[in-house]
């Protein structure tokens, strides 16, 4: 059975030794992030900030700090997290409506809103002021009234007012721009904070349709139906044992300056006009704890949590085309984007290349696409180089394709100012052995991780 909701998730890891709680007095303003920062270097528990100066509420890091606690919030192990991952995807669930829900159990509506009351952090003095970036956004396309649940940064304006950034190919950018071709000046979502780990898995997802209710597949993902209730004030459905949720309305015609922050890609993203959100209402759970996430140079707790699920998502589509990969590894080094490793069985010669080609060209748009037989581990950097070093021939086993649709924040990219416009080039290295040859044999001591040696082991 799944979580029901982060409170459980967070027992669970107590019970395994893998949360702190921090009584005293911690800064919003900075100190956070350097705190933060040292945990993800360290790989520290789970941290509770029960005492963040000058907020009502405390505040929970690091919920998707490692591997190791999305292991457990799959509730699985190594060996089978991406075959669960892709049964969940396969065997969606839809969800059910409930009529009263945890996260309603204090409604904040009108003038008493004031969005500085919660523990909003400015994690670096880069950054152009408090980004709320662990919120998960619910919104709906406003032609077929899909739902959507994705990750997207919100910096705080003043007391009831966020800026946010979606990227226009995302969903959420998407219902966006189409509500705006519709003629609407406004559009209506919520923003969830704290919630069962999984449903922050579900937002990473790639290769998925516009036509397809998030929902449903966090469902699947959690072996049961995601609980939604209806928001207050606003015509967005959001899972009912949230600790938070925001209502929002975004404005179209009210532009103002939103950023720098430091992004997954390890750099600033400059500021620029963006359109606002105006908060509708807060609603919370009582004793609500607020969830905070901080992104920046890899790897940090946004890549942990986008690895497994791009991996998967990845690997079911890529699977459609080439059955015989056996694995595939989407770097976080890279920004769980633009370094991503494929393993695979040749079936004819340049079987390799057509799927390096399929990769170059899906939605992961990376930037460096090694392809290796089986027998590499794809997850250890060490193998894979040894692939490069001994398998290729440069002249015949790089290919470079210019002028690619770009991972729209790569400061190396072409055309910085407009983000669907950005420009690459993409290179794919064909590092398996080539089909029917016969090669090297590989000097490794046969059946050594069997072998039963005590003395080491204690």
């Amino acid at each position: 059975m799944a979580y029901k909701d982060l409170r459980e998730f967070l027992e669970a890891s107590r019970k395994a030794g893998d949360v702190i709680e921090v009584d005293r007095p911690i800064d919003c303003n900075l100190e956070v992030g350097k705190a933060i920062r040292k945990c993800y270097a360290q790989n520290a528990p789970i941290v509770i900030f029960n005492n963040p100066k000058g907020k009502d509420y405390p505040m929970v890091s690091g919920v998707f700090g490692n591997r190791e606690r999305a292991l457990r919030a799959f509730e699985t192990d190594n060996a089978s997290i991406i075959g669960k991952f892709i049964n969940g995807l396969d065997n969606p669930i839809e969800p059910v409506m409930v009529d009263a829900a945890p996260c309603q159990e204090v409604v904040i509506t009108g003038d008493d809103i004031d969005l500085n009351k919660l523990p909003i952090p400015k994690f670096s003095p880069l950054d152009g002021g408090p980004f709320l970036t662990a919120g998960i956004t619910v919104s709906k396309d406003p032609e077929t009234g899909v739902r959507d649940i994705g990750h997207f940064r919100y910096m705080l304006h003043d007391k009831n007012t966020f800026g946010w950034f979606a990227q226009p190919f995302h969903r959420f950018g998407k219902n966006c721009s189409k509500a705006k071709a519709m003629g609407m000046d406004k559009f209506q979502a919520a923003i969830v904070i704290g919630t069962d780990p999984v449903l922050g898995y579900t937002c990473q997802l790639k290769q998925i349709p516009d036509t397809v209710d998030d929902f449903t597949l966090a469902g699947g993902l959690r072996g049961e139906a995601v609980e939604l209730v209806k928001c207050k004030t606003v015509d967005v459905e959001v899972p009912a044992t949230a600790e938070f949720v925001i209502e929002i309305e975004v404005n179209f015609n009210e532009l103002r300056e939103e950023g720098p922050l430091g992004e997954y890609t390890g750099y600033m993203t400059p500021g620029s006009p963006k359109p606002v959100c105006k908060v509708k209402a807060i609603t919370h759970r009582r004793d609500p704890l607020f969830q905070v996430l901080l992104t920046g140079k890899p790897v940090t707790e946004n890549h942990i949590l986008k690895n497994i699920p791009f991996e998967a998502s990845f690997l079911k589509a890529m699977r459609g085309q080439f059955p015989t990969i056996t694995d595939v590894s989407v770097r976080p080094s890279g920004g769980v984007q633009l370094y991503v490793v494929i393993a695979m069985k040749q079936r004819y010669a340049g079987e390799a290349r057509h799927a390096i080609l399929a990769a170059m060209s899906s939605n992961i748009r990376p930037k460096w696409v090694i392809a290796v037989d089986p027998d590499i581990d794809v997850h250890n950097s060490a193998e894979v180089e040894w692939a490069m070093s001994y398998r290729t021939v440069p002249g015949r086993d790089v290919i470079v394709v210019k002028d690619v649709p770009s991972a729209p924040l790569d400061p190396s990219s072409t055309n910085e100012q407009q983000t669907n416009a950005r420009l690459n080039d993409t290179v794919g290295v064909d590092a398996t052995i080539p089909f029917g040859a016969e090669y090297a044999s590989v000097a490794d001591v046969p059946d050594w991780q069997e072998y039963d040696f005590p003395e080491i082991q204690r």
